[in-house]
């Protein structure tokens, strides 16, 4: 079996593309039609077989250009002339047949690398040499190294990689543990030997080249540390992807990129499916109330004092109101997406939620919601609100008009915001008779307590007329402080 796809193929169900047993072998007999020699051929082969939605699709397209990327260990993409001996020919075939993604840094990064590995060779005690008759390398990779063949330099480091099993790389922390095995397995040890025993020797032909080779091996162990990376990024298997999960947990959800949304999408549902168990079984068992002794005794009469049926004392549960108020605008934007996403998957535990949107002029989404699956309705609400001056005033007011008088003794109300105001009238008024009527004021602000007053922030003034103000700018935070909700309504 073709092992270069079927790697390739272990790279896109890692990145959660659905790829059967049926569909990998379907791939691998087009692949023996059509070879790895035309890249575009090949890619577009296999992007008719294996991803299916349009997620998948450019998911699959971004994996294959990682995945069959052949690049110099200098990190520049080999585009048939690379490697200073003139002999970089490397094509479709050659990266497919390489496996994987090669480092690439951006140049500035090159040489800034570069002299800062200059500088930690030169720290070692030994002065400038200066240029001059330099003694020939013996080791094998003190040779390739010296010959300045990038390509062949790429190729052995892949080789190695698949010797060391780099594909079975599981977490971020084994990235020394790789790129160690890979150096032995390209050589290090022999070039290491070599390097002491030019040092030992004293001449100046031999320093020099022991010069040159610390710090050309430098650059090499930095080459391959990057690759090491960008194969974990394609080959972590799930206690890897676990880790990024719990990674995207803690992180200020204004720093999430866009391709990261799906995946934080998922973790939003799974964090709302446990709380969903969690309390739906607490409201069951509150459902039933307590015993009812009086009436068990006398419904179990003509069982000659033997009880068999259990009367409990009936208990009405209300269930809660919840008014999510929305701040939109381009500097909270992400925390509304994931706030309105969880609330809406609390839908069997608080199914009353009420959503209004603003960055001035607020608008009830509620019907929204109703009519449109989460994701799209949040799309509309970020499309068609998210525009504007941010005035808290003005949204305060709009809700009064609206729906003030729907709040009562068993609503809670959930503001969502910076509270930056742009220096308007914060209109702290509205939301004192919002405070009086609820059973609870809940404000969420996305920026650090320190900065809460800072600016043209009005934290201030609205704090005291809400019951609870929290910092909450990543998921973890949206769980804990939602579970605690969840709780105080049930």
């Amino acid at each position: 079996m073709d092992g270069t796809l079927t790697s390739f193929i272990a790279a896109l169900r890692n990145a959660e593309v659905r790829v059967s047993t049926a569909e990998t072998l379907d791939a691998l007999s087009a692949v023996e039609l059509v070879g790895y020699d035309d890249r575009e051929l090949l890619k577009n082969t296999l992007s008719l077989m294996l991803p299916k939605t349009v997620d998948e699709k450019e998911t699959f397209a971004d994996t294959f250009d990682r995945f069959f990327a052949f690049e110099d260990v200098d990190g520049a993409l080999d585009a048939g002339d690379a490697g200073g001996d003139g002999q970089g020919n490397g094509d479709a075939g050659t990266g497919a047949g390489g496996g994987e993604g090669a480092p690439g840094a951006g140049a500035g990064n090159r040489k800034s690398k570069n002299a800062f590995l200059a500088a930690a060779t030169k720290g070692e005690g030994e002065e400038e040499l200066g240029h001059g008759e330099m003694a020939s390398p013996r080791s094998s990779l003190g040779q390739l190294l010296m010959l300045d063949s990038r390509v062949e330099l790429t190729v052995r480091m892949v080789e190695a990689a698949k010797a060391v099993n780099l594909e079975q790389i599981q977490v971020f922390t084994q990235k020394g543990l790789y790129t160690r095995r890979i150096m032995d397995e390209m050589g290090l040890p022999g070039l290491q030997r070599e390097i002491n025993e030019l040092r030992m020797r004293g001449g100046l032909p031999e320093r020099r080249l022991s010069q040159e080779l610390s710090k050309r091996r430098e650059r090499l162990r930095e080459q391959v540390r990057d690759y090491v990376e960008r194969q974990f990024l394609l080959h972590a298997d799930a206690t890897g992807r676990r880790l990024r999960e719990e990674l995207l947990r803690k992180v200020k959800l204004s720093n999430v990129e866009h391709r990261n949304f799906r995946l934080i999408q998922e973790i939003v549902f799974k964090m709302a499916k446990k709380l969903v168990a969690l309390y739906s079984r607490r409201k069951k068992v509150f459902r039933r109330g307590h015993l009812d002794l009086p009436r068990t005794l006398r419904g179990n009469m003509g069982y000659d004092g033997n009880i068999f049926d259990l009367k409990w004392k009936s208990v009405k549960v209300d269930r809660p109101k919840v008014f999510a108020i929305c701040d939109v605008s381009g500097s909270v934007a992400n925390y509304a997406r994931f706030m309105l996403m969880f609330l809406y998957s609390l839908e069997e535990v608080m199914p009353r939620v009420r959503s209004f949107a603003f960055s001035s002029d607020l608008a009830e989404v509620t019907e929204l919601f109703e009519r449109n699956g989460i994701e799209d309705a949040i799309a509309k609400t970020l499309r068609d609100y998210g525009g504007g001056s941010t005035d808290y005033g003005q949204a305060f007011e709009d809700f009064r008009h609206k729906c003030l008088d729907d709040v009562d003794n068993r609503t809670t109300i959930i503001i969502l915001g910076d509270a930056r105001n742009n220096y308007g009238d914060p209109r702290t008024e509205i939301l004192k008779e919002m405070h009086d009527r609820a059973k609870r004021v809940l404000w969420l602000n996305p920026e650090p307590r320190a900065t809460w007053n800072a600016g043209d922030a009005e934290m201030r003034r609205y704090i005291a007329y809400v019951h609870q103000a929290e910092e909450c700018n990543s998921l973890l935070h949206l769980e804990r402080i939602v579970g605690n909700l969840l709780r105080t309504v049930q």
